[in-house]
């Protein structure tokens, strides 16, 4: 049985889901806003996955402590939908639905990495997360006011450090992803966020200044300050 605690930060209510594999009692302070977490061991939260998935967690999968901070600058209140472009098995939701009641949705080509994603939301009792199945390019972005990506697209150009062989990978198919994204977000109304970890931010169009950077400038805030324009 999973038991739920409530905290208030001003209007807003935030919630922490505690098992025992999720621990999250450390962050139930009056500084959840303020200060950057102390990092929580990525092992124990990742055996709630298959251990296939937990051999790739340090390469691929967000860390929890910047699912943590990434979760902090994305949630402006419990109406907030965030989208995870690329969420693989869902750690950056699953970790962000047991901080707060936003609601997380995640997009993954991978149908094995969307249905453990799946069941360790329903597993974990998280309502506020939805694991969607399919390509990034057809999928709209309307409707939804904050983004997170982790390199989503890196395996098209880092072949070696590919999670499996179950979808095709090339620079051609890097560009394409990465610009509908960066259309997908130029479309987007202003004060739109989206928050970026490692990488080269290829997908953030020109109309979107970063506001924030930490944990080694790898951890970016984007806020959308001007309308699109063609030669952005």
């Amino acid at each position: 049985m999973v038991e739920k605690d409530y905290v208030q930060h001003g209007s807003e209510s935030f919630r922490i889901e505690v098992n025992e594999l999720i621990q999250y009692l450390s962050l139930l302070d009056e500084e959840f806003f303020d200060e950057p977490c102390s990092s929580i061991e990525d092992e124990h939260f990742d055996q709630i996955y298959p251990s296939k998935i937990r051999e790739l967690s340090s390469r691929h999968w967000t860390p929890v402590s910047v699912a943590v901070e990434a979760a902090k600058l994305l949630v402006r209140g419990p109406r907030t939908r965030v989208l995870d472009v690329g969420c693989g098995p869902g750690k950056f939701c699953l970790v962000a639905a047991a901080l707060t009641d936003a609601r997380f949705t995640g997009i993954e080509q991978r149908s094995d990495l969307v249905a453990i994603a799946r069941r360790a939301a329903l597993k974990n009792c998280l309502t506020n997360v939805e694991i969607i199945h399919g390509n990034v390019t057809d999928f709209a972005f309307t409707g939804y006011d904050a983004f997170y990506l982790y390199n989503p697209f890196e395996e098209n150009m880092f072949q070696r450090q590919k999670i499996d062989s179950s979808v095709p990978l090339s620079k051609a198919l890097f560009e394409k992803y990465s610009g509908y994204v960066a259309d997908q977000l130029g479309n987007m109304p202003i004060g739109t966020r989206v928050v970026t970890y490692g990488g080269s931010a290829s997908e953030i169009p020109a109309c979107y200044d970063c506001k924030q950077a930490l944990i080694g400038d790898a951890l970016k805030l984007w806020i959308k300050t001007r309308e699109f324009a063609p030669e952005d």
